[in-house]
């Protein structure tokens, strides 16, 4: 038994926002409540730190199959736990690619050995290469959590249209990288100024705003639930206000790194700002946090993408994008949102944990008698540095910033995977 004594208790899925005690036994948490007392009981003190449902990061890259020297589900489940995440929905371009029962086998048994609810989705076409779709139906009674080629745009439009249809019938999303490679000159970096001053082609911000106008467009015909990833550009950030006016069951996901960087971040951190969709400008990374503000983005995922050191320190235009991004995600979140007084930290913990686990059909974590134990204690004004990580990547642009909301304890499934 786990009794956890006077921590704020924060719960969007309850509407939340109060000092008690959480008392935990066999997964389950049984009781909540002033005071609660039980024999036998390991106490956690968490008078001055907020309790709330373990996050679910709806985006990420283990690496496993294939390029496990990069990150595997193991090292990827440590960094999970640190970073208060007890879901993640792991992307499918592996190696092979999650087209086929076999390789989700393997990443759903592996996963089952860690600590941490993993659920790994299913690519929309063979082989990531858009033209042929998967046996949608398979992999869907499989458990694949959804349908993506992550990583890589769809670009025909008729294979799309068909997956669509497809995951509506299913009731499954389809989660969509919207960049169209004809307007990227170099990927990785905004085509704009910094790009300019680097002579670097560059990434425009139309690589992303047009397929997100079809796949809205897409996504009201057809009613499937759809989700344009790590949005990146104001642009886009308004055509999806504007399918949610109309209509269409579509979500947007935003990243740390696109609510926190601009594309000066290139000229200070190398490579390890580099990543796609990039850092844009100013006024794309104040539309983004327009967006969660207002409802039209309901996901903060990480986008968590380990490298190697080796890889990372290659030339601009052969160096791999992405940054890891897992052990951060919450600190960033209150540091640039919930600090400056964008959202309160009952809708960051919503948009970290609820709407991930709803998107996804899930049953959102939540602290209540009867539910599973799926938890995290953190100090959210406690500061701490983020030099050491779990992943066996450190690949980020964030490495030894002072950050809030130290986490002191992630409980999964009732038993604590971390604490400090």
């Amino acid at each position: 038994m786990l009794l956890i004594k006077n921590g704020r208790v924060v719960d969007p899925v309850t509407n939340t926002d109060e000092v008690m005690d959480v008392l935990i036994k066999d997964r389950k948490i049984i009781k909540t409540g002033k005071e609660l007392n039980a024999e036998n009981a390991e106490i956690i003190d968490a008078t001055g730190l907020v309790v709330a449902p373990g996050l679910v990061d709806a985006h990420v890259h283990f690496r496993d199959p294939g390029f496990t020297y990069k990150e595997d589900i193991e090292s990827g489940a440590k960094a999970a736990a640190k970073g208060g995440v007890t879901t993640v929905i792991l992307m499918a371009n592996t190696k092979p690619v999650v087209d086929n029962p076999d390789t989700l086998r393997y990443v759903q048994e592996k996963g089952e050995k860690t600590g941490i609810h993993v659920l790994q989705t299913s690519t929309v076409t063979k082989g990531l290469k858009g033209k042929e779709l998967v046996d949608m139906d398979e992999m869907a009674s499989l458990g694949a959590a959804g349908f993506t080629d992550d990583g890589i745009p769809i670009l025909d439009e008729n294979i799309l249209h068909e997956a669509l249809i497809k995951a509506k019938e299913l009731d499954l999303p389809v989660s969509l990288h919207e960049e169209d490679p004809y307007f990227i000159k170099q990927p990785g970096v905004n085509m704009g100024e910094v790009s300019e001053k680097l002579g670097y082609g560059g990434a425009s911000r139309t690589a992303e705003d047009i397929m997100t106008a079809r796949d809205c467009i897409m996504a009201l015909d057809t009613g499937a639930s759809v989700c344009i990833q790590h949005i990146s550009s104001k642009n886009s950030v308004e055509l999806v206000r504007t399918a949610k006016k109309l209509g269409a069951d579509v979500h947007a996901e935003a990243t740390p790194h696109h609510f926190t960087l601009t594309e000066e971040a290139v000229i200070k951190y190398g490579t390890n700002a580099r990543m796609n969709p990039p850092v844009r400008t100013e006024d794309d990374r104040q539309a983004i946090i327009g967006g969660i503000k207002d409802g039209t983005i309901d996901m903060i995922v990480t986008d968590h993408a380990p490298h190697s050191d080796e890889e990372k320190a290659r030339p601009m235009e052969s160096a791999p994008s992405g940054i890891t991004g897992i052990e951060t995600s919450l600190a960033l979140g209150i540091k640039m949102l919930v600090k400056t007084g964008e959202i309160s930290l009952m809708k960051l913990i919503e948009l970290m944990s609820t709407n991930p686990a709803k998107f996804y059909r899930m049953i959102p974590g939540s602290i209540e008698e009867g539910n599973v134990a799926d938890l995290i204690i953190f100090g959210e004004d406690e500061n701490w540095v983020a030099d050491h990580f779990e992943s066996k990547a450190s690949n980020t642009p964030f490495k030894g910033w002072t950050l809030p909301g130290r986490i002191h304890y992630t409980i999964c499934d009732g038993k604590i995977i971390y604490r400090a």
